[in-house]
């Protein structure tokens, strides 16, 4: 469990700090407009208005104590710029700040922010990739190159180990999770045998993975 400050309840904002919370973790939020703290407040019990664009408002919610520093107003890159030096300025110890050009992140990184991200391109060209492909049910980037798939198995497979099969070698990607239904198993040893409805998430480099679903029906 980590402590989170999420700074501006943008719809990204608000979808982050809810998802952060179901995973378990304790959330503050800030937002300097009333009515969207108070709209928001039976949700997050600890909840503040408050401009973060003021060096007081920073030093008074004790942010070196927070695992996790988000500043999500990518609308406003100025705002952004000023919680970013703030908190950095009074110890958090890990902050991440949205922007949407590239000019941003670098101007970001520069002062301190220790993670820039772009939310609308990662999840276009996630959603790209995965629909680039109606085999392809889900998909994490690592590099340019390597990527994290999930994806069906080959008729074939069906009753087969993944020993007999020798994965690694003909199809070079590494089986990391097979999941069927509800039941997902991580992991796998190589005498698992797979089942008609498995899918596999694989580790490996996209030419390699598209090869094989290319495969697939």
């Amino acid at each position: 469990m980590k402590s989170v400050l999420v700074i501006g309840m943008s719809r990204f904002g608000i979808c982050l700090a809810r998802k952060l919370q179901e995973l378990g973790n304790e959330i503050m939020i800030i937002d300097k407009k009333a009515e969207k703290v108070e709209r928001l407040a039976s949700e997050f019990p600890d909840s503040q208005i408050g401009d973060c664009m003021d060096a007081e408002v920073i030093d008074a919610l004790g942010v070196d104590d927070f695992d996790l520093c988000f500043v999500t107003a990518s609308d406003d890159f100025e705002s952004s710029l000023v919680i970013t030096t703030l908190l950095k300025q009074a110890g958090a110890p890990h902050v991440v700040a949205v922007a949407s050009q590239e000019i941003q992140k670098d101007i970001l990184r520069k002062i301190g922010a220790d993670e820039v991200i772009d939310p609308d391109r990662e999840i276009s060209e996630k959603l790209a990739v995965r629909y680039n492909s109606k085999n392809i049910f889900d998909y994490i980037p690592l590099t340019s190159e390597f990527a994290i798939y999930e994806i069906p198995i080959l008729d074939e497979w069906v009753g087969r180990t993944i020993v007999e099969i020798d994965v690694r070698r003909k199809y070079r990607v590494n089986i990391v999770a097979i999941r069927n239904g509800k039941d997902f198993k991580c992991m796998p040893g190589a005498e698992y045998m797979f089942s008609r409805g498995d899918t596999v998430v694989v580790i490996g480099a996209s030419a390699d993975v598209f090869s094989l679903t290319a495969r697939t029906r």
